[in-house]
């Protein structure tokens, strides 16, 4: 009977019967015991399922988490390896120094993917991604021309050549500022001509070549850029250079007509004297306050134009020599042509000067490149002797 009693005690001490239908003095009893041990023996066996249920559960739920973590581990592998065989396929490369010998042509305009495509295309490297990589991580300019390369080459040796100007071939450079002889010098160097090919077509005048406005001179008329010159004549490769030169004024929105002409030649004095792009436009204000008080511009630039060569090795004789019509400094006005061939910003400088009273300027700093505009001759001498203390050796 006592271990009936304590049965009944141990089986019952949690049980709480249901009082959410019923009063608050209900719900403050004691639960009541089951009627029989008929229920005992009921309720002693939900007990026991109940704890079966529950170890089943979390016997459930450790078998998960541990099927769970070895898929993980498994998935986090498979990831890890794919990235792996992905980082592979993007750096796939070849890593000798190339098999036979091949040429290969970069075009003008065209960009790294398409040069990359090409590439593997003539199996020189081996896939585009490495190309690309190793052009990005250079931080490499491409050129156009035509190079001397090899089949199965490493990407990066590939691009250290097609970034550097001097190993292209059958393209010829024109840059701003510089002079229609250094133009037809590099492109008969680049085209395999003879120089005299193309002075026959400078001398010639340019008929069907030039506008009306260049009078006849091809100064100031070569548009800065790359040209394939393989294969063309002497002023094919001109005419093609005048064109783009129409073209870029014409986007620039330059005026027609002499007008046009009187702005490439104020724009290619400011390209050969600032040391700075943003200087051009104060030099062109210079040059026009100087014709409007009809005063000579004194451009040193204009002055070695006329007896081609450099402002650095002018001699005294030279600048005082009226016979040279470039010479600015005797001669008032512009002079008969431009003295090279302006960029764009030069040129849109010439169009749209800033305002300003300046007569002056002087390079104060020849290492910086520093430029001091003023506008009294006073004011002249003094940043004239700055130049002097500033500079070794100024002449």
């Amino acid at each position: 009977m006592t271990d009936n009693l304590n049965d009944f005690f141990s089986d019952n001490a949690q049980w709480v019967d249901d009082t959410s239908a019923g009063s608050s003095f209900d719900a403050a009893l004691p639960p009541q015991p089951p009627k029989s041990r008929r229920d005992m023996r009921k309720r002693r066996e939900q007990q026991r399922r109940r704890r079966y249920v529950t170890i089943i559960a979390a016997a459930v739920v450790v078998i998960l988490v541990v099927v769970g973590g070895f898929f993980g581990v498994r998935m986090v592998k498979h990831l890890r390896q794919m990235n792996a065989n992905g980082s592979q396929i993007q750096i796939e490369d070849y890593t000798g120094s190339g098999d036979k010998d091949t040429t290969f042509t970069v075009e003008t305009g065209q960009g790294a993917a398409e040069i990359a495509r090409n590439l593997v295309k003539a199996d020189i490297v081996k896939s585009e991604s490495a190309f690309t990589s190793a052009v990005t991580a250079a931080g490499a300019t491409l050129y156009p021309g035509s190079y001397a390369l090899k089949t199965h080459m490493k990407a990066a040796d590939v691009v250290k050549i097609l970034s550097d100007q001097s190993k292209a071939g059958g393209f010829a450079e024109v840059k701003a500022g510089e002079r229609v002889s250094d133009v037809i010098a590099n492109a008969a160097k680049m085209s395999g001509k003879d120089v005299s090919e193309f002075q026959a077509v400078i001398d010639g005048g340019g008929a069907g070549i030039l506008p009306d406005e260049a009078g006849g001179k091809f100064e100031g008329w070569l548009e800065p850029g790359s040209y394939s010159v393989q294969d063309k004549s002497a002023k094919d490769i001109l005419k093609e250079m005048v064109t783009a030169r129409v073209n870029k004024l014409d986007t620039l929105g330059v005026p027609d007509g002499s007008e046009r002409e009187r702005i490439m030649n104020i724009a290619s004095i400011a390209e050969s004297e600032a040391c700075n792009p943003d200087d051009y436009g104060k030099v062109a204000r210079v040059i026009l306050n100087r014709i409007d008080q009809d005063m000579p511009l004194g451009m040193d630039s204009t002055v070695a134009y006329g007896f081609n060569t450099t402002g650095s090795k002018l001699t005294d004789e030279q600048l005082e020599d009226g016979s040279n019509l470039y010479n600015t400094r005797v001669n008032k006005g512009l002079p008969p042509t431009p003295i090279s061939n302006p960029g764009d910003s030069a040129i849109q400088a010439a169009m749209n000067p800033p305002e300003g009273k300046w007569l002056y300027f002087v390079t104060t700093n020849l290492k910086t490149g520093e430029t001091k505009f003023v506008e009294t001759e006073d004011e002249f001498w003094k940043i004239r002797d700055e130049y002097k203390s500033n500079n070794a050796n100024a002449n």
